[in-house]
């Protein structure tokens, strides 16, 4: 048997849009990167800190 094979979360140099970081959580949870995008932007919609959040993780997450 062999290990999982685990993605590492980062920041994509291409499919970039503003920062990469929807396309990092999409490549990291195997999505597509305009799923997280929309997603990203209805959750702006409801009231809570997702803009603070998304500058968090462009800030924290690595670059490729």
């Amino acid at each position: 048997m062999s290990a999982p094979v685990t993605r590492r979360l980062s920041r994509p140099h291409h499919g970039r849009m503003i920062g990469g970081v929807c396309a990092g959580l999409a490549q990291r949870w195997g999505m597509k990167p305009g799923t997280v995008r929309l997603l990203a932007v209805l959750s702006c919609l409801l009231p809570g800190p997702q803009f603070v959040a998304y500058l968090v993780l462009w800030a924290v997450i690595p670059s490729e």
